[in-house]
């Protein structure tokens, strides 16, 4: 027992560690919670400080949460139920760092990212191939349908679906399954002003559509100079 609830600590406080944060103050200065979204994670990151830095800050992230999964495997031989909670965890500290606890209107808040990156980390952790599926399809949401909440929230759906088929063919165990529904659960909570954004209509759009957006209103800007 106290094996398993150091695991379980240990994934928390992994997901904790703030790594967009450090990066953004090293390389400018900045307090990263005080710039655009105020989330911790890569695109936030690559909003404030430009494309290597947020790039490292998902390298980080993805570690952060594959290290969660490794060393509660290691603590406990293999305890499938706490390798489950200690990514969990990990993208429960990530979301809500205590190394970023924060002022806000008076309370005390703890500040993070939304886990889109943990989350691929924990899911790596586990299996790291799902590595080679996770990230093109993500990406490919993302370009193509423009929204980075989306993408993160398919994360923890494709990495159900890949769990579930590895089960079914007898190659992986039905516990790990309960991850990635328990990630949904905690992204979808973290991105929820992207939700309502989602559902008004003025989420930011980014790849493809933001292209095709821009070279429509170019354009419609050319055609009226006419």
């Amino acid at each position: 027992m106290p094996i398993s609830l150091l695991a379980l600590a240990a994934g928390y406080f992994i997901g904790a560690l703030p790594v967009g944060f450090l990066i953004v103050r090293l390389l400018t200065g900045k307090d990263i919670r005080r710039e655009h979204s105020g989330r911790s994670g890569g695109t936030n990151v690559l909003r404030t400080a430009g494309f290597w830095p947020g790039l490292a800050t998902v390298v980080g992230d993805i570690l952060k949460g594959a290290s969660s999964v490794w060393l509660a495997h290691a603590l406990t031989g293999g305890n499938e139920w706490i390798k489950v909670g200690a990514g969990l965890l990990a993208i429960v500290g990530h979301n809500y760092s205590v190394f970023l606890m924060d002022r806000e209107d008076g309370r005390l808040r703890l500040r993070g990212g939304a886990g889109g990156a943990p989350s691929v980390g924990v899911a790596m952790g586990f299996w790291w191939p799902i590595a080679l599926i996770i990230i093109p399809v993500g990406g490919l949401i993302l370009y193509f349908l423009g929204y980075a909440s989306v993408a993160t929230m398919s994360i923890p759906v494709i990495t159900f679906v890949v769990f579930t088929i590895r089960a079914l063919l007898g190659v992986g165990p039905w516990v790990d399954v309960w991850y990635p529904v328990g990630a949904e659960v905690l992204l979808l909570w973290a991105l929820r002003p992207n939700i309502v954004r989602l559902l008004n209509g003025t989420e930011r759009i980014v790849g493809y559509r933001a292209k095709r957006g821009k070279r429509a209103s170019g354009e419609r800007a050319s055609d009226g100079g006419v």
